[in-house]
């Protein structure tokens, strides 16, 4: 029986305290796939209660028990891949070879990383009269995005359960049953009851009773930099921890030595993946000015050979966006872009050719463009590529940094160690190097308003730690 319509509360799938559904809308289609239940304020109250209750007793429990608990966690993970792979290409689009290769699998990736850094991490430690202990911050509230959505609730829940916290999570009401299938794989996995809760609803509503909740010690949420700022804003008459990781505008340098060929190329399709809808993509290029007209033709042919296709279809499709909303969004700032005189290379406003249904975007490349105009400064969320001419390196790199964003970076060269020397001059929490990929071991979150603390790896997982000094008297300390 599916548990669509009920809420994980203390290890139990219950109703909400008040009936109210939503239609959860499969972008290919525009029609719905799925009937989730939306929570309130009193459905938050019994799953935090929950969570506090159960914080007691699992943050006291040893790091072999949490590590054995991981493995079941797994185990029952890997029997529901491919189901998660296909309820995020239903709910949000992502065509399925990328939810197989990336959406379903990052979720299970998480879960392993954070279970070799506990069983490598020391929670006490020596330092002269004292010891620093690092102790489960308590309850958790986390609020998820679409757009990789088992990717981000793993990478908040799978480090806080390793560090011994509880937790309440909403994820995004836009794709909200790879979150239901994950409740179902705790609770197959023996996750005790409490420890972990699903509450489903919107931000206003569930977001923000999670986010000012009283007896919630910390907020970690995903999303556009707007809703971050309400966050923090709830969440501050309770002082409670606040991260966050928010928009992004990345800047892709390809300097005066790379290969252009390969890295507009590249860099076109690394833009377009997940349709562009990747806080993190490389979404303003700067290329040399003596070679802007080049990098235009290559970007042209790059965008023209992207296929787009319905999520199920053969090959390797980008598939559409992921709802009604973010269609009209990306669909306004494209005739915006034409609009304050950028070159139109490719795409272009409405769907692409042959689809009368359906949110897909036309892949599509401006050129000439400068770092005032819209399309430049806003994020735009979709597969959407402003190229920039530079006149020198130093202006490429205050290009760049002339951004509230601070998420991510690019930098292409033919030489590694310029690379690096550029790379050290962008102001932003990550910098990709001729097409490095991912490694979730390193930290991931922004400068300014692209959020604050970490995720992945040791320091993500320390995010979800409180740090205590116990003094001894030099005697006791021998």
């Amino acid at each position: 029986m599916s548990n669509n319509l009920k809420f994980y509360i203390n290890g139990e799938w219950v109703d909400p305290t008040t009936p109210s559904t939503h239609d959860v809308i499969n972008p290919a289609t525009e029609e719905p796939c799925a009937t989730i239940s939306m929570g309130g304020a009193a459905d938050v109250d019994n799953a935090v209660a929950a969570a506090k209750a159960a914080f007691d007793s699992f943050s006291r429990t040893s790091k072999a028990e949490r590590i054995e608990l991981f493995g079941a966690i797994l185990g029952e993970y890997g029997k529901r891949n491919d189901e998660i792979a296909e309820a995020i290409s239903k709910e949000m689009g992502a065509p399925m070879w990328l939810s197989k290769a990336a959406q379903a699998t990052l979720g299970q990736a998480h879960f392993a990383t954070a279970m070799e850094i506990l069983k490598n991490y020391e929670f006490e430690e020596q330092k002269g009269n004292y010891y620093l202990r690092r102790e489960p911050v308590g309850v958790c509230g986390f609020i998820t995005p679409w757009n990789w959505p088992i990717n981000q609730i793993a990478c908040k829940v799978a480090p806080a359960l390793a560090a011994g916290c509880t937790m309440v999570l909403k994820p995004s009401e836009v794709a909200p049953i790879n979150a239901i299938i994950l409740a179902e794989v705790f609770d197959a996995a023996g996750v005790p009851a409490g420890v972990f809760n699903l509450v489903n609803g919107d931000g206003p509503t569930v977001g923000a009773a999670i986010s000012s909740h009283p007896d919630v010690d910390m907020v970690s949420f995903t999303g556009s930099t707007r809703a971050g700022v309400e966050v923090a804003k709830a969440a501050a008459d309770t002082v409670k921890r606040v991260a966050q990781e928010l928009g992004g505008k990345s800047a892709n340098i390809i300097l005066e030595d790379a290969d252009i060929q390969q890295a507009v190329g590249a860099g076109v399709v690394q833009c377009f993946t997940n349709s562009g809808q990747s806080c993190n993509a490389p979404t303003r290029m700067l290329v040399p000015n003596s070679k802007h007209d080049e990098a235009l033709q290559i970007a042209k042919a790059a965008a023209e050979s992207v296929q787009v296709g319905d999520p199920f279809s053969e090959g390797r499709p980008m598939g559409p966006v992921a709802s009604e909303v973010q269609y009209n969004k990306i669909q306004a700032l494209i005739e915006k872009g034409i609009e304050e005189g950028a070159t139109l290379v490719a795409g272009g406003p409405g769907r692409p050719e042959g689809f009368n249904k359906g949110f897909y975007v036309r892949p599509t490349v401006f050129g000439n463009v400068n770092n005032d105009m819209t399309i430049a400064r806003e994020e735009i969320f979709g597969p959407v590529l402003s190229i920039l001419p530079y006149d020198s390196e130093e202006q490429a790199i205050e290009i760049a940094n002339d951004t509230e964003y601070g998420l991510s970076g690019y930098v292409q060269s033919g030489d590694v160690g310029h690379a690096q020397e550029v790379a050290a001059q962008i102001r932003s929490g990550n910098v990709h190097i001729n097409g490095a990929g991912p490694d979730f071991n390193a930290p991931f979150g922004g400068y300014k308003k692209s959020g604050n603390g970490r995720e992945w790896g040791e320091l993500g997982f320390e995010e979800f730690l409180e740090v205590k000094a116990v003094l001894m008297p030099p005697q006791a300390a021998e």
